[in-house]
């Protein structure tokens, strides 16, 4: 199924009295995942179209100012009106030096891999400009998403 990634560093606006990463600041970061996705489909047709029905976020690490992260997104399933997308957040290490706002270092105890800070799905639905309820997708925008129509061996 198509997928996008995005990289992008830990701002200080992304992060929260902790000192790590706001909860908010992983539907950002994996919005932009999505952005990108649809762009390379060429599917901007799309945002205006896709309300949010359901997110779901597992947090599984914290991230800090400055720290590098990826945010990928994947079709997960395409339905007659709804699309599900999973995601994961991805943090880089930081260097041994960097500390934290706990006194603590960001990798201390971890591999030098990056490691999931955050995963989950959101799903939305195809609700045109022109509707109220959630309509089934258009064709071009099926065709986009099947893998067969995406595989370099198809006729």
């Amino acid at each position: 199924m198509p997928e996008a990634s995005v990289q992008r560093t830990v701002e200080w606006v992304d992060t929260d009295a902790s000192g790590h990463q706001h909860n908010s600041a992983i539907l950002r970061w994996v919005e932009a995942a999505e952005a990108e996705l649809f762009r390379s489909l060429a599917l901007p047709d799309y945002f205006p179209s896709a309300p949010r029905v359901q997110q779901v976020i597992n947090y599984q690490a914290k991230l800090w100012f400055g720290q590098r992260i990826t945010a990928s997104v994947r079709v997960q399933a395409l339905g007659r009106t709804s699309l599900t997308l999973e995601f994961e957040v991805l943090g880089h290490p930081l260097p041994a030096s960097a500390g934290t706002p706990d006194g603590g270092t960001p990798d201390a105890g971890s591999p030098a891999a990056a490691v999931v800070a955050a995963y989950g799905t959101v799903t939305t639905a195809h609700v045109p400009a022109s509707s109220a309820t959630a309509q089934p997708w258009p064709p071009h925008f099926v065709q986009a998403l099947t893998p067969d129509a995406l595989s370099p061996n198809s006729p």
